[in-house]
């Protein structure tokens, strides 16, 4: 069985810049998850965030670039994800989990997805999926 990966805008960063600390083991994840079909998504959210990070440190060029030639599905978030994940930044008040990244949560548990391709802490640090990024 293929499971779902979603990816984080994190991991999408290290794989489109080679200057990145992460772009190797980038590279070797986005190769493995190719190679085993897996089928892979971002949300809405994650395309927003992706393009300003991207926008932020490789420039305008690049970001439109991706934007306008991302590959991966775009899952639009619901309005009870959103809640979701409301309820998960008031849960754990101790962590600095941006909304997008509390939205990725909700989206994964809502649909059923164990997998996240990310290098954001965050990830490990909600606890409830396998991370397939850095070692």
């Amino acid at each position: 069985m293929r499971r779902t990966v979603l990816w984080d805008s994190g991991a999408i960063l290290a794989l489109i810049d080679g200057k990145d600390a992460d772009h190797a083991a980038a590279k070797r994840v986005a190769v493995d998850i190719a190679k085993h079909k897996r089928p892979s998504f971002i949300t809405n959210y994650t395309l927003a965030e992706t393009h300003a990070l991207l926008l932020s440190k490789l420039g305008r060029a690049i970001a439109r670039e991706w934007l306008l030639s991302a590959s991966l599905p775009v899952v639009h978030v619901t309005r009870h994800e959103e809640e979701r994940a409301q309820e998960i930044l008031a849960t754990y008040d101790d962590k600095d989990f941006s909304f997008c990244d509390a939205v990725c949560f909700a989206v994964m548990e809502k649909r059923s997805v164990s997998t996240a391709f990310a290098f954001d802490e965050h990830f490990r640090q909600y606890g409830r999926f396998t991370i397939v990024g850095p070692e």
